[in-house]
């Protein structure tokens, strides 16, 4: 099921923008195989298996890339593969035997997925880094955070997601396409660094334009505007509220029974401070939601896959009793199929290299000389709410 059912993919493990990445094809139906090293598995975070949600739909293959038997597997299923992803530092799949040149010279229409924080070159390429490093170099972390404080991490949304794995994803169905028609595969090389810059687009021809200041909180996305803003309830809970259009700013203030005005200063948001600490949450939800005023409340993840709106979409799955975001987008002929719980390392390793045609007994040998690993059994505990 899924737009990209038929597509084969292989994923060498690694954290971050890599699994997401993989997720979302194997979420839209394209066949993923995860590469796994011969050690404990984890995307850095220290969780069960059965929570690494990047993780699910596809099975995992515990391999030791130092032996030459996993090496030649590796690249035996990289000849039947339509695309590749790969998240190590540069210059590592060259010394596996297994970089770009290597396998199109075998798989001439691979596609050949890389993504870095710094890109595969530059003079930053070989550095260490994570998302917060990657978003501070393209102008983004500097903007995002309220007036007189300090720059904020927008959790690891902007970088390795936004910015890294959509645009892997992005780029690499790009050239999949592309392949579909010329029969050569290319490389894809994606870097968060260069994707999150992508996504201040806007700002930059803001910025360029004498529309948008450089001091956090001083503008209309940027908590700077009274109607662009989150407030506090009677009951502790947030609301927020986005009339950017002035014909929307209408109907909030007709609905909250305020003055209509177009100032947006500090007195504005004083005014509304104080109207919104009248109500809690839910009575403000009854007033405002489901009209033009601009309005939701703020959720947490507990509350999240409960609201109506969410429920009747089906935005939320649960899968082996763990609650998560279902696929996205949403398709009308060819549907995604429901999400499969994560594997544990080398869980269904051999019914996953028979579908892609690696025989039984070659199979069996690696297992017997160790360069394919067994599952190791955990015992997942469920955490404390």
């Amino acid at each position: 099921m899924g737009p990209l059912a038929g597509f084969r993919i292989v994923e060498f493990a690694g954290i971050g923008p890599g699994p997401m990445t993989a997720m979302l094809f194997a979420d839209l139906g394209a066949s993923v195989i995860r590469l796994e090293r011969l050690m404990p598995s984890g995307l850095g975070i220290g969780v069960p298996t059965r929570y690494e949600l990047l993780t699910r739909s596809r099975p995992s293959v515990a391999v030791d890339l130092k032996h030459p038997g996993g090496i030649a597997l590796a690249g035996d299923l990289i000849v039947k593969a339509d695309a590749l992803i790969e998240g190590f530092r540069p210059g590592t799949m060259e010394r596996l035997g297994l970089g770009p040149e290597a396998m199109l010279a075998r798989n001439p229409r691979l596609v050949y997925g890389r993504i870095t924080g710094w890109g595969q070159t530059g003079p930053l390429a070989a550095a260490a880094g994570h998302d917060l490093n990657y978003l501070a170099l393209t102008g983004a972390l500097h903007a995002i955070g309220r007036a007189g404080s300090k720059p904020t991490p927008p959790l690891n949304l902007v970088a390795d997601f936004g910015g890294g794995a959509l645009y892997l994803a992005f780029g690499m169905a790009c050239a999949m396409v592309e392949a579909q028609r010329s029969g050569k595969g290319q490389v894809v090389d994606a870097a968060m660094t260069e994707g999150a810059a992508s996504l201040m687009t806007l700002f930059y021809g803001l910025h360029a334009a004498g529309q948008h200041r450089l001091q956090r909180g001083s503008n209309l996305l940027d908590s700077g505007s009274a109607i662009y803003e989150t407030y506090e309830c009677a009951d502790g809970g947030f609301i927020s509220i986005a009339p950017i259009e002035l014909k929307f700013r209408e109907v909030l203030f007709e609905q909250l029974g305020v003055p209509y005005t177009t100032d947006d200063g500090a007195a504005l948001r004083g005014q509304l401070e104080k109207l919104f600490r009248t109500r809690t949450r839910d009575e403000w939800c009854a007033v405002l939601e489901g009209t033009d005023a601009c309005f939701a409340p703020v959720l947490s993840m507990a509350e999240a896959p409960h609201h109506p709106h969410n429920v009747a979409r089906g935005s939320f799955v649960e899968v082996a009793g763990v609650v998560q975001p279902a696929p996205a987008p949403r398709f009308s002929r060819t549907p995604s199929a429901r999400p499969t719980p994560p594997q544990a390392p080398g869980a269904g390793a051999r019914s996953a290299l028979a579908d892609w045609d690696i025989a039984q007994g070659r199979i069996e040998e690696l297992f017997a000389r160790r360069v394919l690993g067994e599952p190791e059994i955990q015992k997942d505990k469920v955490p404390s709410s």
